[in-house]
């Protein structure tokens, strides 16, 4: 909401155009569009005190120096952080999920289908049928890497892994060695 920040910046303060495009991120020119009345006609100011996005004594701070710039105010909210795991996955590479649920089950073993679903991003009905071979596509179905197949990051496959191994080291299972990953190349 740079403009309506912007809008509400230039009818409140008297801050510069420099200052307010600064702050919102914006082209001192279009700042003074703005305040011309030739852009974000109809727009509603969005106040930046209220919000939380700067105080008032920064406001006060900035109007008596026209060199000084805005600074946003530390949010007490905390930053989203991004889940590992799966995420979305395009329409054309849904069909290469049972492929790389095959591959996951004969080079690791060692992996859950909870593990197995997250890093796919697949449900356990779906690693079951593959599983069972049961799954309405199990004739096509070959084992490919799902890294290859921008799946999952070799990153998140190989925190995984661990995870799997550490889980089977405290159950008292022996860890399976590593395996030779199969190659996905055309003889």
């Amino acid at each position: 909401m740079p403009k309506a920040t912007a809008v509400w910046l230039i009818e409140k303060t008297a801050l510069t155009f420099t200052q307010i495009a600064d702050f919102c991120g914006m082209h001192p020119l279009e700042v003074q569009a703005i305040a011309d009345g030739e852009v974000a006609q109809g727009i509603v100011g969005y106040d930046p005190v209220a919000n939380g996005q700067v105080t008032a004594q920064e406001i006060a701070r900035c109007e008596k120096d026209p060199e000084a710039r805005l600074r946003l105010s530390a949010s007490s909210n905390p930053v989203p952080k991004r889940s590992k795991g799966a995420r979305y996955t395009p329409v054309a590479k849904r069909n290469d999920r049972p492929d790389a649920i095959v591959f996951l089950l004969r080079n690791y073993p060692q992996l859950s289908e909870a593990q197995v679903g997250k890093l796919l991003g697949t449900t356990k009905d779906t690693i079951q049928k593959v599983r069972d071979r049961t799954h309405w596509n199990s004739a096509n179905i070959k084992p490919r890497d799902p890294v290859i197949l921008g799946l999952c990051s070799q990153t998140d496959l190989n925190a995984m892994i661990a995870q799997a191994n550490e889980r089977l080291a405290r159950e008292g299972h022996a860890v399976p060695a590593a395996p030779a990953p199969e190659t996905t190349e055309a003889a």
